[in-house]
């Protein structure tokens, strides 16, 4: 009762005398006491990291895991599909990656051959791959052709293609460095065995529920038409409005991206989410401010406390200590602009490094913006179970391009861009 009284005497006071009134309640109760000290004490903690909010997010398939291999081209392209798929009403479907990895494969080691080794091989790719697979060979059901499953372990069931790229580049590297004036017709057939031996084989036919499916039937049957989907950046070296291959090593086949001012770009991801289409996102993700925990984030070295000598502190740090710090609570951004996103692409500190799926809209405890991301690293290192927040000036900073339904695309910008 005395307690009651107490709180009642406080409600005509002003916020000091109810300071002064609480503390008083406190002193009384002792157990009140542990518990409000606890509640403090999570409040900072949290203010410390992040605590998100979803604004908007668009349906999408379950997190996979490329584990010991380059192919997150081929994760974050299917996943896309995946996703597009469900937006189209169906069902989840989960597409078998390592059938797009074979086709991809076999074309750049014939392309690389036939520019003489000029060119580089690697076991990577582009979401323009995936595109051209879908538009050429099809798409196949993950059980359909799983990939190699040689054991029982994580390793022995999941992608681990350190033996494969180092097979593939040795091979295409003998056929065009060691002097031989005319190939054979059958050093394809050799490459594909390579390829069978650690993918599996292409299965030419299929059947599901009693239907007879080619890769290309199947891929029709889903509704999917690759003439639906097109690429887009942001870069002043070219014409915005205009189509160009970006240059990067892994877009081998120079798969054209319009160009969009920044802002404009920018818009169409936005637009894209608030009508139910999710895209594939290249992105160099090497920065100090992209975590392995699910962070994505610009920040400025100087929001760090290093003054003092804590700046020889923070110089003597890793590049991993850094971004342990760098990552561990929102901090205050670069502003990003266009010359400043074309500064990163010209002196190679923007690269194309990894590709995954935006999908929605969040924000952290501040209000500030985030991108949701979809990635293929698996669920268990994560700590929001594989799926990244990524801020407003990360995308705008490293995005290298975006794989999107052209319907994404609000109509003003599609006519400028002549697409219909």
């Amino acid at each position: 009762m005395k307690i009651l009284s107490i709180i009642a005497m406080a409600i005509a006071m002003d916020s000091v005398a109810l300071d002064s009134v609480i503390a008083r309640v406190d002193s009384l109760v002792a157990p009140v006491d542990s518990v409000v000290v606890k509640a403090d004490s999570v409040a900072k903690d949290t203010a410390k990291g992040f605590v998100f909010t979803t604004i908007d997010s668009v349906p999408i398939t379950s997190v996979k895991d490329q584990f010991k291999s380059g192919t997150c081209w081929a994760f974050s392209g299917l996943g896309f599909f995946e996703a597009e798929l469900l937006r189209m009403g169906q069902s989840e479907i989960d597409l078998s990656e390592m059938y797009v990895v074979s086709k991809t494969m076999m074309d750049r080691a014939q392309y690389c051959v036939r520019m003489y080794g000029d060119v580089k091989f690697a076991g990577g790719g582009s979401a323009y791959d995936v595109l051209y697979c879908l538009d050429n060979y099809g798409f196949v059901p993950q059980y359909k052709m799983p990939g190699i499953q040689y054991g029982t372990t994580k390793a022995d069931t999941l992608p681990v293609h350190q033996e494969l790229d180092a097979l593939m580049g040795g091979y295409v590297k003998a056929l065009t460095t060691s002097g031989i004036k005319r190939l054979t017709p059958v050093w394809t057939k050799g490459f594909q065995s390579l390829l069978d031996t650690y993918l599996g084989q292409c299965p030419d036919t299929f059947t599901i529920d009693g239907e007879l499916y080619s890769p290309k039937t199947y891929a029709e049957s889903l509704g999917l038409d690759a003439s639906h989907y097109v690429s887009l950046t942001s870069f002043t070296h070219h014409p915005f409005y205009s189509k160009f291959a970006v240059e990067v090593p892994d877009n081998w086949r120079l798969g054209m991206s319009y160009n969009l001012p920044l802002d404009e770009m920018m818009e169409v991801v936005d637009f894209a989410i608030a009508n139910g289409y999710t895209m594939v996102w290249a992105a160099d993700v090497s920065e100090e401010g992209f975590s392995r925990k699910g962070i994505g984030q610009i920040p400025e070295e100087e929001s760090v406390d290093v003054t003092g000598s804590d700046m020889a502190k923070w110089l003597g740090l890793t590049s991993t200590e850094k971004k342990k710090k760098l990552t561990a609570k929102p901090l205050p951004e670069k502003v990003i602009t266009q010359e400043l996103r074309q500064q990163g692409f010209d002196n190679w500190e923007t690269t194309d490094d990894h590709g995954m799926v935006i999908f929605g809209i969040a924000k952290d405890q501040n209000g500030k913006k985030y991108y949701m991301v979809k990635n293929s690293w698996g669920t268990v290192k994560s700590d929001y179970k594989g799926i990244w927040y990524v801020t407003e000036a990360f995308v705008r900073y490293k995005t290298i391009n975006l794989l999107i339904n052209k319907n994404a695309i609000p109509e003003p910008t599609k006519r400028k861009l002549g697409i219909h």
